[in-house]
């Protein structure tokens, strides 16, 4: 193992361009699939973050009991897609509408307004089928008036998180497709370049695997740079759209891990294949 790793640094000083080539290539590479996924990672966090205002409101008839509220607010707050329940009452209505439209304010009187239940629903609960459902469950109680959740609007939301989840997947795998080939083609003119070594080494009788080897370290090593590379060229990016423009999220311990991962792997993928069409040809 030593001799394969002392071998492929003696790879990066024989041949110095072409291994910065190769780990500019898979930072770029990396690099442009990293802004997709970071304009994907905010867009999935700006859609939760309006999912998460998802609220069902049902109005209470006038001179309702307020133990059978309670009783209600508890059986409500046992279901499983209910994430928190709250009663306002018709003087807190008032407040709340005057401050969300103040310009109206003097319309509204305290007997205008009727006292409601507000539920919030859990991640996982908040598509158009379960708000419908747990909107049909609050109609049973006898003492419900009305209930509203902004079906269209819910409908509308939902629609648009699909349409954004399939179309990420279809240009993600299109923007990894693109990186791939185009690692693997740098990858293997840097293999190429070596062309002569491996055919010594296989006439010394040299095992394919004692060859390749040391490729896949050079690889796994020039895949691992040009991770960080792109990783730090995508924070780079996002901290200039955070100051310039809008606050972006960036992605998390794991994801970076993730890139670093990747690269490595591509690293090491295309240069076992590079290798493998090299030694079927000097067989």
């Amino acid at each position: 193992m030593s001799l394969a790793l002392r071998e492929a640094m003696m790879g990066f000083r024989r041949a110095p361009l072409l291994s910065v080539l190769s780990v500019t290539t898979i930072a770029f590479s990396l690099f442009a699939f990293g802004l997709f996924s970071l304009v994907a990672l905010n867009l999935r966090n700006t859609l939760q973050a309006v999912e998460a205002r998802v609220e069902i409101r049902a109005f209470i008839i006038d001179s309702t009991d307020v133990e059978a509220i309670a009783d209600a607010m508890q059986a409500i707050g046992s279901y499983p897609e209910v994430a928190r329940v709250e009663y306002v009452s018709p003087e807190q209505a008032l407040v709340r509408a005057r401050n969300e439209l103040g310009e109206f304010s003097d319309v509204f009187e305290a007997s205008f307004l009727p006292g409601s239940i507000d539920l919030r629903l859990r991640e996982g609960f908040r598509d158009p089928a379960s708000v419908k459902k747990v909107a049909e469950k609050m109609r049973v109680f006898d003492f419900i008036d009305d209930v509203r959740f902004g079906e269209e609007w819910v409908q509308k939301l939902y629609s648009i998180r699909n349409v954004a989840t399939a179309a990420g997947v279809v240009l993600g795998l299109a923007f990894a497709a693109v990186a791939i080939i185009v690692i693997g083609a740098t990858i293997r003119m840097a293999v190429m370049a070596r062309s002569r070594e491996i055919a010594i080494m296989r006439l010394v009788g040299a095992t394919d695997s004692f060859i390749r080897r040391p490729f896949l370290i050079e690889g796994f090593v020039k895949g691992v740079f040009g991770g960080a590379l792109a990783l730090a060229l995508t924070w780079f990016a996002s901290s200039l759209i955070t100051r310039y423009f809008i606050k972006t999220d960036f992605f998390d311990l794991r994801l970076a891990l993730l890139g670093l991962a990747a690269g490595a792997l591509i690293g090491v993928a295309g240069s076992a294949v590079s290798v493998g069409r090299q030694l079927r040809l000097v067989r």
